[in-house]
């Protein structure tokens, strides 16, 4: 791992802002810009691999190809690293507010609605994966971590052989195999305003076959009965986010944000 005030392509490090599986993720700023801070990724040793190097260089492409307001800021990547946005707000869970977690939710629908129109899915859209900007009154949050999205364009020779997938916000469609598409995001985006609504994903289980059972055969939770505050117009839109099969679902993550936002006000 790198230390405060190393010097790495360019950039000095001020401190560690969170080590994940496969890299380590640095606030630091470039020699000439102090006053400029960014999240600098950079790949562990052990992970200097064509795989992982491809994945890197895939996420900095799709990020940087889907720019939107919401969607993080890609500025520059070599091999291994790559620099971007820095959000310090954390991830969308430290919201408090329902009128902060609706905006929020509404932010990254029409983020992914627009990386949808130009054929890339994201794969893995999940709380920790939304970061709330320095100041959310101004900024609201982002959308990060396109390390394991997909282009639908992608040839099937060149799309990931192995795509891991986060259990509780995956799709049943992507479980059985089949290519990732704006309705399983959708999907996942569905899950993700349960938890960030409730407190937890619409399915949990002890073991990860237990849970997989669960995307895949049970029904969509109803929470009109659990919480007087939902009413049971949510559970209706939810259970048409959450359909087994993708075709039910909305036509975009804006329309079903939308509905859910209008129900609970």
């Amino acid at each position: 791992m790198l230390s405060p005030m190393d010097t790495f392509e360019g950039y000095v490090i001020e401190d560690a802002l969170g080590k994940g599986g496969t890299a380590t993720v640095y606030r630091a700023h470039h020699v000439d810009e102090r006053d400029s801070p960014v999240a600098l990724k950079v790949l562990d040793e052990r992970h200097h691999d064509p795989v992982h190097l491809t994945l890197l260089l895939r996420e900095f492409e799709f990020a940087r190809r889907a720019s939107h307001p919401h969607v993080v800021t890609m500025y520059e990547c070599g091999p291994g690293w790559l620099a971007m946005q820095l959000a310090t707000g954390g991830a969308a869970t430290t919201l408090t507010s329902l009128q902060d977690k609706l905006l929020a939710l509404a932010q990254v629908a029409d983020a992914l609605d627009h990386a949808h129109a130009l054929g890339i899915v994201h794969c893995d859209v999940k709380p920790l994966n939304i970061l709330v900007v320095d100041d959310f009154s101004t900024d609201g949050v982002i959308l990060t971590d396109f390390g394991i999205a997909r282009s639908t364009t992608d040839r099937v020779g060149n799309r990931p052989q192995h795509v891991d997938v986060s259990l509780p916000y995956a799709a049943p469609e992507v479980l059985r195999g089949r290519a990732p598409s704006a309705a399983s995001d959708e999907y996942s985006l569905a899950c993700t305003a349960v938890e960030l609504l409730t407190g937890s994903t619409p399915f949990s289980a002890p073991t990860a076959a237990a849970l997989i059972d669960a995307q895949l055969t049970s029904p969509v939770p109803r929470y009109a009965r659990r919480f007087d505050w939902i009413p049971h117009a949510f559970d209706s839109i939810l259970a048409k986010a959450m359909a087994k099969d993708p075709d039910a679902r909305y036509q975009s993550c804006a329309e079903m944000v939308r509905l859910m936002a209008r129900s609970l006000r």
